[in-house]
């Protein structure tokens, strides 16, 4: 509540430039190591190690956490941004509301 709309916009602008991308190249990163060392540890001969399958599911978890993670930054960076419209809307209908007429006004 303290900072000022040029603050809310530069954090909204960090969460889109650098942290939306960085997250996303991290997560693929670790998606294409990943599904290397489950192909690495899967059956070849018809014996593959448990490896293999603890990794597959590790990799749904970390898939799931990253999507969470980048709906919430997502989801903060709108906040950022509707925060300042938010407040401008409230003190309109505010000097609305103390701008309308009343009994004492017709006297």
């Amino acid at each position: 509540m303290a900072s000022t709309p040029a603050q809310k916009k530069a954090a909204a602008n960090a969460i889109e430039k650098h942290l939306e991308p960085d997250t996303k190249k991290a997560g693929d990163k670790a998606e294409e190591s990943t599904g290397a060392a489950v192909k690495e540890f899967s059956a070849k001969d018809g014996e593959g190690w448990d490896t293999s399958e603890a990794l597959k599911k590790v990799h749904e978890v970390w898939e799931k956490q990253v999507k969470v993670l980048m709906d919430r930054l997502s989801s903060e960076k709108h906040a950022l941004r509707n925060t300042s419209i938010l407040f401008q809307n409230n003190d309109l209908g505010i000097a609305v509301q103390a701008r309308q007429s009343s009994a004492l006004d017709k006297i």
